[in-house]
């Protein structure tokens, strides 16, 4: 097991202590080490990605996924027991309910709430899948359709989310874009869950049109602080610039998939409290 100490005490907080290539080989092994010690079935329990993991069937996996990745704030704990709930209102078959809903399975959902996600939201997202499911197979095309570059096709789908008449306005920040220099956190995750395939069965791999060298590492305030700690990021706002530029230095270590650090980064920031 590489010895995190050691690792900084080499490099030091700001990364410029030692020659740039011995640096970044000895963050290059630490950090290989932190991904394979977190990138393991066990890590699914306690993370909203164990949402689409109780499902089998493409749809059901992409919508499961999809409303746990937006409730992904504040704590897991909550995080999880309030998809698990809405799962539950759904009657655990989201794609069939999202198509076949009556009135009366509408009802059902004034009940939900996640913090400042409420009803009124949840309802125009349902609108939505039962609108684009009934014309597609996988949300997938939502977001390839838009361009070739991860945020080309976030800002799209935003727009594309959102292009259904009688928009509730209040909907709109739950849908985050890098046109408002948001870090995108959470589609960004979303897009790792459905674009990863490593066998390590954590992320799913259901998506074949965008490649893993593509992604944008999730990051929010835990993975900034470690990748500053680490000297890695330079930028001092966690925005989208500071997304692409800790990105552009995850793919000097894996050019072909620079977002598998994020198991490390994110382990190191929230469950280590690095």
């Amino acid at each position: 097991m590489v010895n995190q100490n050691q690792i900084i005490r080499r490099c030091g907080e700001n990364g410029l202590k030692m020659p740039n290539k011995l640096r970044d080989n000895k963050l290059a092994d630490f950090l290989n080490a932190k991904t394979e010690e977190y990138n393991q079935p066990r890590f699914i329990l306690n993370d909203p990605v164990c949402i689409p993991h109780l499902f089998s069937q493409r749809q059901d996996i992409e919508i499961a996924g999809f409303f746990a990745a937006i409730f992904a704030w504040g704590n897991r704990t909550t995080i999880i027991q309030k998809s698990k709930e809405l799962m539950t209102l759904m009657d655990n078959a989201p794609y069939q309910f999202c198509l076949q809903h009556n009135a009366a399975d509408l009802q059902r959902l004034t009940r939900f709430k996640h913090r400042t996600f409420n009803t009124t939201d949840l309802l125009y997202c349902i609108e939505f899948f039962r609108w684009y499911y009934t014309n597609n197979k996988s949300l997938e095309i939502a977001f390839t359709i838009h361009g070739n570059t991860i945020e080309q096709m976030l800002a799209g789908f935003h727009h594309f989310f959102f292009s259904l008449e009688h928009v509730p306005g209040r909907t709109k920040k739950h849908i985050a874009t890098p046109e408002r220099k948001s870090t995108c956190k959470r589609l960004n995750m979303y897009l790792r869950w459905m674009v990863r395939q490593d066998k390590k069965g954590v992320d799913f791999g259901i998506w074949k049109k965008i490649h893993p060298s593509a992604l944008i590492c999730p990051i929010d305030l835990h993975v900034a602080r470690v990748a500053r700690k680490l000297g890695i990021l330079q930028r001092k706002q966690t925005d989208w610039q500071a997304a692409l530029e800790l990105t552009d230095y995850l793919r000097t270590l894996d050019p072909e998939d620079p977002v598998k650090f994020d198991f490390a980064l994110f382990g190191l920031g929230v469950m280590e409290k690095f």
